[in-house]
């Protein structure tokens, strides 16, 4: 039973609106300590905060975010 309710929960991640750290260094191929250290910038495009502690990754601005970058 829950390997069946974990194959429903698998959501693909360009379907994803926000990705985990870890899901976002897998999607871009940028390394996870670079992409917290872009969460943590005050005027991050990208960061979506989840309660005090928690950041997510908003994928459709990070896409863009990386689009127009030429150096991250």
């Amino acid at each position: 039973m829950q390997d069946t309710q974990k194959a429903k929960a698998a959501v693909p991640i360009e379907r994803k609106v926000a990705l985990t750290k870890f899901e976002a260094a897998e999607y871009s191929n940028i390394g996870i300590n670079k992409i917290e250290a872009m969460l943590r910038e005050p005027s991050c495009p990208f960061v979506l905060h989840v309660g005090p502690n928690k950041k997510l990754v908003k994928r459709k601005e990070f896409e863009e975010f990386i689009s127009a970058s030429f150096i991250i």
